[in-house]
């Protein structure tokens, strides 16, 4: 099973426009706090990367839903994918309803005792208070996406994401700045405007997945009861998806955290620095997400041989648009950073910072593609230990350099470049070919 250029930029496409729909949620969060003060800009970072943590959990058991939604797909057991999504989807239900409540009563005790400014903990709290309403929504949203991504009818999510994005830019701008009778809210506003978006997202899935999508080829909607053994089924792949997005995105949490304890203005660098990253970011996943869901493809249909030249072929792919875009970023750093904060002083400390960061895509773009393509797989456990060890690495080397040799914000993210190093070995268990023997 051969996937031309042109196939693969027809299903990654859509992903990608998706992804940087999502972002730009980001983007106007950071946008517009970066005018209402430091101290806003730089708790929307760590209260975002906090939401993150949890969120990933979930998004994590959706990865496993999509590993197996694709292998049935490119087994052609087409009414079993419906299977996957129903169990899938009552469990995320299930799993948001406790992380809500733990959430709620546990993340002032937790972040009082890790955010030393009291102005940057109370602004952290004031947005998650808010923002975890959207793990009802955004869990489910991540099964639906899981579902088209499996099935490769990715166009579905481009449509998704301008809905969500649209409505999220228009609620910012009402609530945070409090506009047309609204209260001026702050970064309140910018946590109520993305639960809200996501609850829009989920409506439209349902709307457009009745409507245009044969949902009963698949086995979509049907009434069941819970299967302890689907959930098993899906677990078995997905658990090891959970806990290795855990450890990543603790792993980035304590990075902000120890970044906090240098000031408020090394936290607006970061926050500023960190949401042009995930922009970039966003392309590096549209291709390994792809190319994980291609793996699977290609595996259910007996065609092993083809996943190194697939993968070899999506890492040249990614290079043609992330390499131009961050040569541009690198040349216009003041003009990008613009973007996000009008303060001429935080602007100028942030260059350094930025061009740091750029660097490391260098080595994120093949790094990740042979990660995700571990997942692909089917081989999970594999993926969390690679993790694991990446992570580890991550958080000595920043406890190291922040603490240690309170090095500057530009030095403390060459952790960017370490944490990609070390994920980078994935492509020697791929060369090995121990995966083709998994069954899942």
């Amino acid at each position: 099973m051969q996937y031309s250029n042109k196939e693969i930029l027809k299903i990654t496409f859509p992903v990608l426009m998706s992804l940087l729909m999502e972002h730009a949620i980001s983007l106007t969060d950071t946008a517009y706090l970066g005018r209402v003060g430091e101290v806003e800009l730089g708790a929307s970072a760590l209260a975002g990367v906090y939401y993150l943590v949890i969120y990933m959990l979930g998004f994590g058991f959706s990865v496993g839903a999509q590993v197996l939604m694709a292998r049935r797909n490119g087994e052609k057991e087409y009414e079993r994918i419906g299977e996957v999504f129903t169990q899938g989807s009552v469990f995320l239900l299930f799993f948001a309803t406790l992380l809500f409540f733990f959430s709620r009563f546990y993340s002032p005790v937790l972040l009082r005792g890790l955010i030393e400014s009291d102005a940057v903990y109370q602004a952290t709290l004031d947005y998650i208070d808010w923002r975890i309403y959207g793990f009802f929504f955004s869990f489910i949203a991540v099964m639906f996406r899981a579902f088209y991504v499996g099935t490769t009818n990715t166009r579905t999510l481009t449509a998704n994401s301008l809905v969500m994005v649209g409505t999220n830019i228009v609620l910012n701008y009402i609530l945070i700045f409090g506009k047309f009778g609204f209260p001026q809210l702050g970064i309140k506003g910018a946590a109520i405007a993305s639960s809200i978006s996501e609850a829009v997202s989920v409506i439209f899935f349902i709307v457009y997945t009745y409507k245009y999508v044969d949902y009963r080829k698949y086995g979509m909607f049907r009434k069941s009861r819970i299967d302890w053994k689907m959930l098993k089924q899906i677990l078995s792949v997905s658990i090891w998806v959970m806990i290795q997005n855990g450890f990543a995105f603790v792993a980035w949490f304590i990075f902000f955290v120890a970044i906090e304890h240098h000031g408020e203005r090394p936290l607006a660098i970061t926050n500023v620095v960190r949401s042009i990253s995930s922009f970039l970011f966003m392309f590096v996943n549209a291709f390994a997400s792809t190319n994980s869901s291609l793996v699977s493809n290609i595996i259910g249909a007996g065609k092993a041989d083809d996943v190194l030249p697939l993968c070899r072929r999506m890492i040249k792919l990614c290079y043609a648009f992330v390499l131009p875009i961050s040569l541009l970023i690198a040349l216009f750093p003041k003009e990008v950073l613009g973007i996000y904060t009008d303060n001429h002083e935080l602007i100028e400390a942030s260059v350094n910072s930025l061009w740091v960061m750029l660097s490391s895509y260098i080595i994120a773009v093949p790094a990740f593609i042979f990660f995700f393509c571990v997942s692909g797989t089917g081989n999970t456990q594999i993926a969390l230990r690679l993790e694991i060890l990446s992570v580890t690495t991550y958080v000595l080397y920043t406890l190291f350099v922040v603490y240690h040799k309170h090095a500057d914000v530009a030095v403390c993210w060459t952790t960017e470049h370490v944490y990609d190093i070390m994920i980078m070995f994935s492509f020697f268990y791929l060369w090995k070919g121990n995966w083709r023997k998994k069954r899942i």
